[in-house]
């Protein structure tokens, strides 16, 4: 029988550490040790300082993308396209580019920038195509990204045939795809640019607050000036074109524009978001725990390579991540309600 106080109040129930820091951290913080920790034991190499970079640069690809789909989050939608995004973009990209090489052999600074604008040129219509369907025709995101995710398929498989785009300049691939600064890949360093440009929209542009006010609450953001339809056409905008920086990457990465990349890419994306904190319900989300949270999803596909565990038991285990993730999101919301209280 609970004991209660003169008031004839029960006293507020005594909460331990591990309770607390699960409602102000999340539970990345518990998924990052115990990886740790899991694939320490099975591997020697998995803490090796070479082992850790080649985590960092394999994460770069998936923190490009996972911070473009916390926007499109933010708003209260989604974006599951950006996996087609980033193969269209490197078809786009490698096309143009090695079309323009063929032409002009001796201008290949010329052909790499002519590349790369047709390549972000093609992921940013994409987006802007994903918002204009959202914010004008109250299109439902996951249909519209839907769609949009087979229409830029087929186009990248038509444009293609299935078959890699090849003949870009070498320097593409050796300064964007394997070069390195004071030791450092080159994608790090563009995702490092890309990181600052995110914390500085979110924190403090009025776009950036306007992403949460709709997420939060779309009808009070409205009544209160918000331009809502043009903060949800930023949003998938955006999303589209960091899913395109990242498909450029990919490419100088692979040396050829493929139609086949980036498949897995919206589940791990998503994953890494919801893993890092950010609501399925819009408002809620930190850049630095979505970065953590994609740098997770490398970390865990590393130390399962090193654990040699087949690549198709890896998309389950990121899938069951995905679900985990969710569930403790929901664990998190009823404890701080109930502090609330």
């Amino acid at each position: 029988m609970a004991v209660e106080t003169e008031q004839g109040k029960k006293p507020a129930p005594r909460r331990n550490w591990l309770q607390i820091a699960f409602v102000r951290l999340g539970v990345l913080p518990f998924l990052l040790l115990i990886a740790v920790v899991v694939f320490t034991a099975m591997s020697d190499n998995f803490l090796t300082g070479r082992n850790i970079m080649n985590v960092l640069r394999q994460s770069t690809y998936l923190t490009m993308v996972a911070m473009g789909q916390m926007l499109a989050l933010l708003t209260g939608g989604f974006d599951l396209s950006v996996g087609t995004i980033i193969a269209l973009t490197s078809v786009v990209g490698a096309t143009a580019m090695a079309s323009m090489y063929a032409a002009y052999p001796d201008a290949a600074a010329l052909c790499i920038v002519v590349g790369i604008l047709a390549g972000l040129a093609a992921g940013s219509a994409v987006g802007a195509v994903n918002g204009i369907g959202v914010a004008l025709f109250n299109v439902s995101p996951f249909m519209m990204t839907l769609g949009m995710a087979s229409v830029g398929f087929g186009i990248a498989l038509y444009m293609t045939g299935g078959v890699p785009v090849y003949g870009m300049p070498d320097a593409f691939g050796d300064i964007f795809g394997f070069g390195q600064f004071f030791g450092i890949p080159t994608p790090i360093y563009a995702t490092l640019i890309l990181i600052l440009g995110m914390f500085v929209l979110l924190n403090w542009t009025r776009l950036g607050r306007y992403f949460y006010a709709v997420g939060g609450n779309i009808k009070a953001s409205a009544l209160s000036g918000i331009n809502t339809r043009l903060s949800l056409f930023m949003a998938y905008l955006l999303c589209g074109a960091m899913a395109a920086v990242s498909g450029l990457l990919l490419t100088a990465r692979l040396e050829t524009g493929e139609a086949n990349i980036g498949a897995s890419m919206p589940l791990e994306a998503i994953a890494a978001c919801v893993i890092g904190g950010v609501s399925l319900r819009g408002g809620i989300g930190r850049v630095g725990n979505v970065v953590l949270g994609a740098i997770f999803i490398g970390l865990i596909q590393n130390g399962m390579n090193l654990a040699r565990i087949e690549s198709y038991l890896q998309t389950v285990v990121i899938g069951v991540l995905l679900i985990l993730a969710v569930i403790a999101d929901q664990l998190r919301q009823r404890y701080i309600a109930r502090l609330q209280d």
